[in-house]
């Protein structure tokens, strides 16, 4: 009988070693994709850092562009040289249809150039929307990742 209770102590002696090393298994295949995530990941926030650097880059220089064709447009009205160049132009037109459609063509310029502004404000916004949003997505990712280093590190180590 003792021989019987020995032989059965060493069989769920066994089935306990293999249960563990199927749950070592499964543990270290888990912290293999754990990896792999976290690699992704790191990918995706480097990529998404260089994007931000670049639009911060695009929006610099777009900035530069206004503000160097503001001054140039302010300079240019001062000056005094367009505003006669507008002058000769206005008197070349000899009749009131001529000055019509000098007018409706003056206005749909604006009105081009008002929706190119919209366009690009619009752009702006949503390129400054998705930017938040990845760098929200990122913090947040971080945080989890950074709480589960955490609580796996006791696990462990238990």
């Amino acid at each position: 009988m003792s021989q019987d209770f020995t032989q059965q102590w060493l069989t769920e002696i066994q089935a306990f070693k293999e249960q563990m090393a199927g749950l070592q298994g499964d543990r270290d295949a888990a912290w293999e994709s754990a990896q792999k995530w976290r690699q992704l990941y790191n990918i995706e926030a480097e990529q998404r850092r260089t994007d931000a650097h670049l639009s911060q880059q695009a929006i610099a220089s777009l900035k530069a562009d206004m503000h160097k064709l503001q001054s140039l447009e302010v300079e240019t009205l001062a000056g005094g040289t367009p505003v006669i160049a507008i002058q000769q132009e206005i008197e070349q037109l000899k009749s009131v249809e001529d000055l019509q459609a000098k007018l409706i063509a003056v206005i749909k310029e604006r009105d081009h150039l008002l929706q190119a502004l919209k366009t690009e404000q619009d752009n702006h916004a949503q390129t400054r929307n998705s930017l938040t949003t990845a760098l929200g997505d990122a913090i947040d990712s971080l945080t989890r990742e950074r709480g589960s280093e955490g609580q796996g590190d006791n696990r462990i180590s238990s």
